[in-house]
C-alpha cells in the first residue's frame, strides 16, 4: 500500500521528494534514463503523466511537452508499455498523471486492471472530483490502487474532509492557484495553508507547484511530507539535457 511505504520513508527522511516526468519526452529512451537518473539520486516516488491534448492543470513548459510527444504520434497504450517497463525495473511507486478523459475513453474498470497488472500504485486525475467518480473510485478500490485528490488554497475545510475521505496515499496540496510552472512564494501564508490542510486529514501531504530548489525544500520541511519537482527537470532537461539531471535533484536531498 502507498501509504504505508510513505510512512516508512518518512521515518527514515524529513521530507520525502516525488518527481513528475511527460511520458515520451524528449523520447521514450530519454524518458527512461530521466526516470532511471532519478531513482539513482533517491527520489521516493514518481508521477508518470500520459501525455494529453488539453492538460488543463498545466502551465506552458508541461503543456508543450505534451503537445510534442502527441504530434510524434505517441498512444496512451505507449505510455502504459513505457510505465511496465519502469515499475520493471525500478524499486520505488509509480503513479500515473492523466486526465478523465484518457481514463474514461479507455474504460474505467480496464485502466485500473491494467495499472494494477503493471505494478502502478494509484493515479492523480486533477479533473475528476470524487462527485464525479463513482465508478473510478470502485476500480481503484478493487485493485487497491491510490487515488490521489487535490486541495488548493481556496478548498474549503468541509471540502478538503471529503476529499480526504476519499483519497488514498496522500494527498496534493497545490501551492496556488493557476498551473503548474509559475512562481510561488514561499511564505507565512503557504505555511498556514498547509496547516489547514493538515487539520483537514491525516494522509500525508504532498506539495507541489513551483517547487523548484533547495531552499523550496528546506522551508517544506517539518509543514508537508513530500515536496513535489515538475517543471523544473522538464526546464533542466531542454537546457542542459538528461545528463543534467541526476546531479540536480541529488542537489535537493538533505
Amino acid at each position: 500500500m502507498l501509504e504505508t511505504y510513505l510512512r516508512g520513508q518518512r521515518e527514515k527522511k524529513e521530507i520525502l521528494l516525488m518527481t513528475h516526468i511527460v511520458v515520451g519526452y524528449p523520447s521514450f529512451e530519454a524518458s527512461f534514463e530521466i526516470v532511471k537518473a532519478m531513482v539513482a539520486a533517491g527520489v521516493d516516488l514518481m508521477e508518470l503523466q500520459i501525455p494529453f491534448s488539453e492538460p488543463i492543470a498545466d502551465g506552458p513548459v508541461i503543456l508543450r511537452a505534451n503537445q510534442e510527444v502527441l504530434a510524434r504520434g505517441a498512444r496512451v497504450r505507449q505510455a502504459l508499455a513505457f510505465a511496465e517497463r519502469v515499475t520493471a525495473a525500478f524499486d520505488i511507486p509509480f503513479l500515473f498523471m492523466t486526465y478523465c478523459n484518457i481514463v474514461y475513453k479507455y474504460g474505467v474498470a480496464e485502466f485500473a486492471a491494467e495499472m494494477a497488472r503493471i505494478g502502478m500504485a494509484g493515479a492523480i486525475v486533477p479533473d475528476l472530483p470524487p462527485e464525479e467518480g463513482t465508478a473510478y473510485l470502485a476500480a481503484m478500490q478493487a485493485h487497491q490502487l491510490a487515488p490521489i485528490f487535490i486541495f488548493s488554497p481556496t478548498t474549503g475545510q468541509e471540502r478538503m474532509r471529503m476529499l480526504a475521505g476519499h483519497g488514498r496515499g496522500f494527498i496534493y496540496c497545490v501551492a496556488r492557484k493557476g498551473v503548474t510552472g509559475q512562481q510561488t512564494t514561499f511564505s507565512e501564508a503557504l505555511e498556514d495553508y498547509l496547516a489547514r490542510c493538515r487539520q483537514a486529514t491525516d494522509l500525508p501531504l504532498a506539495l507541489g507547484f513551483g517547487v523548484k530548489d533547495r531552499s523550496d525544500i528546506d522551508f517544506l520541511r517539518g509543514k508537508a511530507d513530500i515536496a513535489v519537482i515538475g517543471t523544473e527537470t522538464i526546464r533542466l532537461v531542454d537546457e542542459h539535457g538528461v545528463g543534467a539531471v541526476e546531479g540536480f535533484i541529488r542537489g535537493l536531498q538533505p
